[in-house]
């Protein structure tokens, strides 16, 4: 018989692995949870020990013994009783070490885990804190001398494949034939294979057998309305039994019309999720997974992207459980490596082979935004062409997919690899303007009609400590994230040819290199804080779009205090009617849909209550005469009032032009790449790795530099900006 064993406590941390003093830990852990979410990009990168004793387990005879690891962070090197067993390169998929021939009656494990800077084991470029450390759960499984596979890239010996037959869509009757493929280790004559209350007893040969169920009016897994899971169990003669969970669904994706469940069309709309959270790293309990689950439901949400590595499977049954169409990838990120095509492989063989059962997981994700700090050469363009062979070697039902930085031309032959693709686009936060994002889409599907395409990544960041009555990019405002995803949940709802769409992102999250909007450590484009404690109002944007449950929001619970003396007051509901109420007194009822706005005239301290039937939300506003300085990210003033004086010199430069003008001249592009430097430091190794990419830079040339320095905000202060105005105003225009 199969036996599991958690060896979640009795774990001694060493961070030094030659000290002779540790500290008492229970798994899961990392050792980044503190010094990789604080900012300054100096958490702890480098190789720490874990120890603990284990008995020897009671064992059949010939049976086997494993350590079972489900993520350790980055690489791992596994000794039992003084010898090294194992090394494995990648931190979030589950690996197998056979301890058998070493076992005594008490064992000593010491696992190294090392989470350095090198040149071959992904991620090691990207905007996210590479945490290091056992930071999922740790097992002892004991099997028969006859038993399912163990050893091949953390697999169970079983893999499902239901092809189904859509009868009638609109009445969700369908047919099914399940192949349930199996690997065995040892002699074994025959293996029975249950499905739907269905048994077969097939033959084993050289180790493989096979078994086909043909399923007439299957329930199908029919995405959040209906996620329906089958169970198929596998047992052999000897005891050792596996099961995996699995769905039957159809799905195609058409270039023009988007994504199709079991026959009719559906739209995917959601969310990117990093597996970390405040205090915590990526080191989570279960109920963790739960609560974030928890959250894409109450937003609406049908699909994500587990970004930008291989999850937890406590996370890929709660989409499956949940019925959350999912975009899963390998940590192939940013920056090619020469000597990293083996381990991009490696991860990508390991995150099919765990997940091929998943009915969630629509594509497999080659790469993210690689082209951001490398040229587009022909080793880049091999290392896809191999891990899209290997896509389609392993799994023969779904698509590969490959996010595309914004920089990225779309004639790049890169995107002709995968048999879909979506684009990262940052147009309104980082450069350019919010209605570019329509029309590089609109350009795009005219000119490329039958390529799938959708939308990987895009988000603004917001501080909810920060506020604006006349929010605009760059001031990290609750109020600009609203405008920026009110544009961007219209601009999508307008082209169902999007085959999905993925907002950057559900959570706040770390990463270490960053120093803005009022913190450090954090990228703040989550819709929801890293500790998930505050939905931010941007989130309700997207449930009014997407949410069926009846409610109502007010935005603006903690912009208290407002100067103006009308202010705007907005509410989101999936309801077509609001009536607003100003200290009990009804003020107005507007119909609409999922937008309302209304204008309320403040003198001192009012509460404003918004219903909508039964759904109702309740905020209080106060009258002020100055604004908040609280509320004010970039403290620095409106720098464009310098120019009311006098002597400012229209013939000469000055921070109003344009990046591409200034490059112009010598002098003044000498003194704005100081200044880019600078200004790419405060964002992370990411920001540094991509400012000379030649894309970036011919996008840049449209920005103003007064736009890029009100988006530094506090990072540069008055004086400096009026310096280097003075320096650029010394320059005469030729």
């Amino acid at each position: 018989m199969r036996n599991t064993i958690l060896l979640e406590k009795g774990w001694t941390f060493y961070k030094n692995p030659q000290s002779e003093t540790g500290e008492a830990v229970t798994l899961p852990h990392t050792w980044n949870a503190v010094d990789g979410q604080d900012g300054g990009n100096d958490y702890y990168r480098g190789t720490c020990k874990y120890v603990r004793h284990f008995a020897k387990p009671e064992l059949e005879k010939g049976g086997r013994a494993y350590l079972e690891f489900d993520g350790a962070a980055m690489t791992a090197d596994v000794v039992v009783n003084g010898t090294k067993l194992f090394h494995h390169e990648g931190g979030f998929s589950t690996f197998r070490v056979d301890v058998t021939e070493q076992l005594t009656e008490d064992n000593l494990l010491e696992v190294y885990v090392d989470n350095s800077d090198n040149t071959k084991v992904y991620p090691q470029k990207a905007d996210f804190t590479f945490y290091g450390g056992l930071y999922r759960m740790v097992k002892l499984v004991t099997v028969p001398k006859v038993h399912f596979a163990m050893d091949y890239a953390g697999g169970n010996g079983m893999k499902v494949t239901p092809e189904v037959t859509i009868l009638d869509a609109a009445e969700k009757q369908a047919d099914a034939d399940v192949t349930v493929e199996l690997w065995m280790t040892g002699e074994a004559p025959e293996v029975t294979v249950a499905v739907a209350g269905e048994t077969q007893t097939v033959p084993v040969e050289n180790g493989y057998a096979k078994a086909v169920f043909a399923l007439k009016n299957v329930h199908l897994w029919d995405g959040v309305e209906d996620p329906y899971l089958y169970t198929v169990k596998a047992e052999l003669p000897g005891g050792d039994v596996v099961e995996r969970t699995f769905g039957c669904r159809s799905f195609k994706v058409d270039p023009r019309e988007g994504f199709f469940l079991n026959g009719r069309s559906y739209p995917l709309r959601g969310v990117s999720r990093h597996q970390d959270r405040a205090g915590a790293g990526n080191a989570l309990t279960y109920e963790m997974h739960r609560e974030d689950m928890a959250i894409v439901r109450e937003l609406g949400a049908n699909t994500i992207r587990l970004a930008h590595y291989q999850h937890a499977q406590e996370f890929y049954d709660l989409c499956d459980e949940n019925g959350i169409i999912v975009w899963a990838e390998i940590p192939y990120i940013t920056m090619h490596m020469t000597d990293g095509t083996e381990n991009t492989l490696s991860q990508m063989k390991e995150l099919i082979v765990q997940n091929y059962h998943h009915p969630s997981i629509v594509c497999w994700g080659l790469s993210n935004e690689i082209t951001a700090a490398s040229a587009v050469n022909e080793e880049l363009l091999e290392n896809h062409r191999r891990l899209n062979d290997l896509c389609h070697e392993l799994d023969k039902t779904r698509p590969t997919v490959m996010a595309d930085v914004f920089m990225l031309e779309t004639d790049s032959p890169m995107l002709e690899i995968p048999d879909m693709n979506s684009y990262n686009l940052y147009f309104g936060w980082y450069i350019g303007e919010l209605e570019q994002n329509d029309s590089f889409f609109d350009e795009y599907h005219s000119t490329y009609p039958d390529r799938v395409i959708g939308l990987s990544e895009y988000g603004a960041d917001a501080n909810p400590a920060y506020h604006s009555a006349n929010p605009e990019r760059g001031d990290y405002t609750e109020e600009y994230q609203c405008i920026y995803h009110e544009h961007m949940a219209k601009m999508i709802e307008e082209r169902p040819y999007l085959w999905a769409t993925h907002v950057w992102n559900l959570f706040d999250f770390a990463a270490d290199g960053r120093d803005e909007g009022g913190k450090h450590g954090e990228n703040q484009k989550g819709l929801v804080t890293m500790d998930r404690r505050i939905k931010k109002d941007a989130f309700y944007v997207y449930k009014a779009y997407w949410s069926k449950a009846p409610f109502v929001h007010l935005c603006g619970s903690r912009y208290t205090d407002r100067a103006e003396d009308v202010t705007e007051i907005k509410v989101y509901s999936n309801q077509k009617k609001v009536s607003l109420f100003v200290d009990g007194a009804e003020k107005e009822t507007k119909e609409g849909a999922r937008i309302f706005r209304f204008r309320v005239p403040i003198t001192g301290t009012h509460t404003i209550r918004a219903v909508s039937g039964d759904c109702t939300d309740e905020i209080t506003v106060r009258k002020v005469d100055t604004p908040n300085p609280d509320y004010i990210f970039n403290k620095q003033g409106d720098v464009v009032n310098w120019f009311d004086k006098e002597d400012f010199k229209a013939d000469h430069y000055s921070i109003s032009d344009t990046l591409g003008e200034l490059a112009k001249n010598e002098m003044a592009n000498a003194i704005v790449q100081s200044l880019m430097a600078q200004a790419s430091a405060s964002r992370g190794d990411v920001a540094e790795s991509v400012k000379d990419n030649p894309a970036l830079q011919r996008m840049m040339q449209r920005m103003t530099l007064a736009s890029l320095l009100k988006q530094a905000g506090d990072a540069v202060s008055e004086a400096q900006m009026k310096a280097l105005n003075d320096a650029l105003q010394k320059i005469p225009k030729n």
